[in-house]
């Protein structure tokens, strides 16, 4: 899955849970650049995230996320399987 298309589809989840239509996510994007991303928004957004792309994140993986672009690299991956 081509990366345009990965942060066009993980905007438009941002976008939705958060209710905000100015979010435009970058690979460096976290939780600090968006004013309502707390921890529960994180599990709402995971969850948004997985049913938007039919995948399930490993726990392992949700801890370790950084920024948006290493959840864009998991989809990605996760893509090409």
């Amino acid at each position: 899955m081509d990366s345009k298309v990965i942060y066009s589809r993980l905007n438009k989840v941002f976008r939705d849970v958060f209710d905000d239509d100015s979010i435009t996510v970058n690979p460096k994007t976290t939780a600090d650049d968006i004013e309502d991303w707390d921890s529960l928004e994180h599990i709402t957004l995971i969850s948004a995230v997985e049913r938007e792309f039919r995948m399930k994140f490993k726990m392992g993986e949700i801890s370790g996320m950084k920024n948006v672009g290493e959840m864009a690299d998991i989809i990605a991956q996760r893509a090409k399987k």
